[in-house]
């Protein structure tokens, strides 16, 4: 049975306009008039218990709004959703018992207390037994490397260090849904893998279910399986990770280093030659318009080559194509 289930789920907002000048301010006052707009158009979709998905999109494409729909926090327009058998905005307190959320820039912890202080006040709201707290607590300070940092106030932590308590924090009860929009924005290479690396420390143990919303690629790549893609509030992708590459990444980069200097008039067909050196070249090619194999075995016959690599391009340049697609053509459909 699917723990998470979306319905033609829908949020329209409406906005009320302003008008220049003093008499046109004036006329607002009076007779004000207001924008619609769909912040999300008919979700549906389903997630089981232990998955790991990532829900992302631009900016504006409805990925927060739904993710406030979910824990409770907004009403939506029209739609049905239940997350773990509960009604979200009618049951949202009973809901709060089960599940976790981050939401990257808005923080829970007391700014000028220590961690160690929410989390006591954090087991008192969930109404957490004290030695059951005190083992929740000692495991999520060893999970997420938090033992000198309990006791420091949080305004003198680290963006990344914080982020850590913070994710430990909505953890203390237990949750069975973890609910992450945008975690590691903010963060350096160091602080966002280790937050990745204590995140799927829990989804291993306690099969923990994730929903992330993030721009960062390798959040997505580091920690889920399925990817939903969002656009102008339609989900436009449902599928697996490597789905999603096999479907919209059809270009290669081929690094080679040869047994020979480079000659200067060096070229490739069908092909295009991103940078060359004197002992190797790099080459960015379409596997829709030439095969891979054709193109390294025309590079093996051209000169005696010492190594060889093929590689991706980064995700990001895939989900790239995918918003591309998207504003092109419309997709009415999700792709799957």
């Amino acid at each position: 049975m699917p723990i998470i289930t979306l319905q033609e789920l829908k949020k329209v907002f409406r906005l009320k306009q302003k008008a220049p000048g003093l008499r046109g301010s004036f006329r607002a006052l009076l007779r004000p008039e207001y924008q619609t707009v769909e912040a999300v158009k008919g979700i549906s979709l389903e997630m089981e218990q232990g998955e790991l998905l990532a829900f992302i999109g631009p900016n504006g494409a409805g990925k927060s709004t739904t993710i406030k729909m979910l824990t409770g926090i907004l009403y939506p327009s029209s739609g049905e959703a239940s997350v773990l058998g509960y009604i979200p905005w009618q049951q949202r307190r009973e809901l709060s018992y089960h599940i976790g959320s981050i939401f990257g820039q808005k923080p829970q912890l007391w700014y000028h207390l220590p961690p160690i202080d929410t989390f006591e006040l954090f087991a008192h709201l969930y109404e957490l037994e004290p030695s059951a707290f005190r083992q929740r607590r000692d495991f999520l300070v060893e999970a997420f490397s938090l033992e000198e940092l309990l006791h420091v106030p949080v305004r003198k932590l680290s963006l990344g260090q914080r982020m850590r308590c913070e994710v430990a924090a909505s953890l203390l009860h237990r949750p069975r849904i973890l609910f992450l929009d945008e975690p590691t924005i903010g963060l350096d290479v160091v602080a966002k893998q280790k937050l990745r690396e204590a995140i799927k420390l829990l989804h291993e143990q306690e099969k923990l279910t994730i929903f992330l919303t993030s721009h960062d690629v390798g959040d997505v790549e580091a920690l889920c399986r399925r990817v939903i893609v969002i656009n102008h509030g339609q989900v436009i992708f449902d599928d697996t990770t490597s789905a999603l590459k096999r479907r919209f990444l059809h270009k290669k980069i081929i690094s080679v280093r040869f047994g020979q200097p480079v000659p200067e008039d060096f070229s490739v067909k069908n092909a295009t030659l991103l940078k060359r050196g004197e002992w190797g070249v790099k080459i960015e090619l379409d596997t829709r318009v030439r095969p891979v194999d054709n193109l390294i075995q025309a590079i093996m016959n051209y000169a005696p080559v010492m190594d060889i690599n093929v590689e991706d391009p980064p995700m990001e340049d895939v989900i790239r194509e995918i918003y591309a697609v998207e504003e092109t053509i419309h997709l009415k459909e999700p792709v799957r």
